[in-house]
């Protein structure tokens, strides 16, 4: 209910991806088709979405690319509502969500989307994570993961001390930098880095549009 306050239909929870005279659903669309053409997504895929949220992903991966989906969550909200709107659409036969733990997971998947989620695993968890993607992505596979970052001069500083941001809006996280990333992921698998967007002012147009749909609705 908090939620539906500020978001948009799809109810999003991550950085949109904007273009001039967007509405925020728009903008949304946009951002997870982008996922989407990064995954070079095409019907026979099954994608992994670690942390899936209330859909909006795999309902996009799977009507408009023809992709079978496997969401996992650990939030027994975002489970019902998420199974809820997948029947809805008409997609069961494609979309299966989960109450797991991604480091659970057995099997072969030719994707994996992961779409800010990393910021609450922990900096102890980076390898494991990799780790799991390594095991669980087929031969020739990509992964996708949108995170929010932080610089890396500043993250051997902020990593010991908790910020403004992990205090009042979002508890127990850690905004990961790229550097920590990549030395998490060389050490732990064999995947590689084959592109990177850097979309973070995107996220000062998501957060006014929040903070305007949330006063709104107050």
């Amino acid at each position: 209910d908090l939620y539906r306050l500020f978001l948009d239909e799809s109810m999003t929870y991550s950085c949109a991806l904007w273009q001039e005279g967007d509405t925020l659903e728009q903008a949304q669309q946009r951002k997870l088709r982008a996922i989407c053409e990064k995954l070079r997504l095409r019907p026979g895929d099954h994608v992994l979405e670690i942390g899936c949220g209330w859909g909006s992903f795999a309902l996009m991966a799977a009507s408009e690319y023809g992709a079978r989906v496997t969401g996992v969550t650990l939030s027994q909200q975002q489970l019902e509502l998420a199974r809820e709107r997948v029947a809805a659409a008409g997609l069961a036969d494609r979309i299966e969500i989960r109450l797991q733990d991604y480091r659970t997971l057995e099997g072969q998947f030719s994707k994996i989307a992961s779409i800010e989620m990393l910021e609450a695993i922990g900096y102890a968890q980076y390898p494991t994570f990799f780790a799991v993607c390594d095991r669980l992505l087929a031969t020739g596979g990509l992964a996708a993961i949108q995170v929010i970052g932080m610089p890396d001069q500043r993250f051997e500083r902020y990593r010991r001390k908790e910020d403004w941001i992990q205090r009042y809006i979002f508890p127990g996280s850690l905004l990961p930098s790229l550097e920590a990333l990549q030395t998490a992921m060389s050490r732990a698998s064999g995947l590689m880095l084959v592109g990177l967007d850097e979309i973070g002012p995107h996220y000062a147009d998501t957060l006014k549009h929040w903070g305007q749909r949330f006063a709104a609705n107050r």
